[in-house]
């Protein structure tokens, strides 16, 4: 792979990810903390991403399989999304708040795909070069954190932001430095010779192949339980002692276990081990983490055994999303890869992760209780409201049982 072409995939998956990782992991210590949201309406704003990623993947994919060059077409979603951040950045309520997150997600969840197909485009041998791009967006979404948290303590030589919206605004910037870069990336024309004009008539196709169709069933059903990490992550470590000043640094841990894993890792297990154990691996860490945080909340232990079991994070994201990317290119025809990265997109982060997060904000709001103090009168948080007290060990009992049974259901089904 040639230097200069490894460095302008690496730039975009950095600043791709970086945009996440600038307001996932804590936006919703700002919106339950400051502006007083429910479990419930937490979930929903998380939410809005993966409803983008039902509603918009198929038509990105479309777009750059038979219609516009993805470098170009991915300049103008990144833009456009940099504008919604901005705007939401400013808004307070839940609706005005719901609304602009909703366009950003229509803008943004087309990208997650196109950049995985644009890099497999260029790429000679995916299953061993693929994790060394990949692995930048790892380390954008840890600079992301690193920077929020220097600007939060007045390290960047710029006045904090006047609140948790911040992380929105830091977003907004990383989007609109990737709107500019796409525009250097390597020219990727859509596939004029197709023998059918619609592509996703042809992926849907793919779905005949019972270990293709067992493995989105599988990857549906533990892309649910994913949010209970990013959702609920966050308020689980601040409410076991991790201030929030210190929180996007803390949880750049999980980031940090993926950067070893994809980069040493993921192309040395593929080749010798195979997708099936090199998924099953993946799948198994799901579990264990949940497990460590369910035993941590319930025993009373210290937070560092929580913050510690963040390293697993690298396993259940590289050994089973990134390595079902790859998987998924492997399968898919080569006229449209885009196509079949925008059906994984749907399953996973779009029908999965839209369910998760109103799973995981139910959850925690079915294992809550306003929180009284020494007198039994209720505690109120900053917007007012009575701050609740959750069942953290109940909570992540849900996802070690779901975890089981996919990595179950891999073992006996999947070859």
């Amino acid at each position: 792979m040639a230097l200069s072409l490894y460095c302008r995939l690496a730039v975009m998956m950095l600043l791709e990810y970086a945009v996440l990782g600038s307001w996932s992991p804590v936006l919703a210590v700002y919106l339950q903390k400051e502006l007083g949201f429910s479990g419930a309406k937490t979930g929903s704003i998380y939410s809005l991403l993966w409803l983008g990623c039902i509603l918009s993947p198929f038509l990105g994919g479309q777009i750059a399989d038979r219609w516009l060059p993805t470098q170009w077409f991915l300049a103008v979603l990144h833009f456009l999304g940099a504008a919604c951040l901005w705007k939401a950045s400013q808004a307070v309520s839940f609706a005005d708040l719901w609304l602009w997150m909703f366009l950003f997600a229509l803008m943004f969840a087309p990208t997650l795909a196109l950049t995985n197909s644009l890099s497999f485009k260029h790429l000679s041998d995916t299953r061993r070069q693929f994790g060394a791009v990949r692995v930048f967006g790892t380390i954008g979404w840890i600079c992301a954190g690193i920077a929020l948290t220097a600007w939060r303590q007045g390290a960047l030589g710029v006045r904090p932001w006047p609140s948790g919206a911040d992380a929105l605004v830091l977003g907004a910037i990383a989007e609109l430095a990737l709107a500019a870069w796409c525009l250097l990336l390597p020219h990727s024309p859509p596939e004029r010779s197709s023998p059918t004009p619609w592509a996703v008539l042809r992926v849907l196709g793919m779905l005949r192949d019972k270990h293709f169709l067992i493995f989105l069933a599988i990857s549906f059903v533990i892309s649910t339980q994913f949010h209970f990490y990013y959702v609920l992550g966050g308020p689980y470590l601040t409410d076991l002692g991790v201030s929030p000043v210190e929180l996007p640094r803390t949880m750049a841990l999980a980031q940090t276990a993926e950067i070893l894993v994809m980069a040493i890792g993921l192309r040395a297990v593929i080749p010798r081990l195979g997708f099936r154990s090199t998924l099953l691996w993946g799948l198994s860490a799901w579990p264990l983490r949940y497990a460590i945080w369910a035993v941590v909340a319930w025993m009373h232990w210290p937070a560092w055994v929580a913050v510690a079991s963040l390293v697993l994070h690298g396993f259940c994201t590289v050994f089973w999303f990134v390595a079902g990317q790859v998987y998924v290119d492997c399968v898919a025809p080569a006229d449209v890869r885009h196509s079949a990265q925008a059906l994984l997109t749907l399953v996973t982060m779009g029908i999965g992760y839209y369910i998760g997060t109103h799973l995981a904000g139910a959850v925690q709001d079915s294992f809550a209780h306003p929180k009284l103090d020494a007198l039994g009168r209720l505690v109120l948080n900053a917007a007012g409201r009575p701050e609740q007290v959750t069942d953290w060990g109940k909570v992540f009992l849900v996802p070690v049982v779901v975890g089981f049974i996919c990595a179950a259901a891999h073992s006996l089904l999947f070859r």
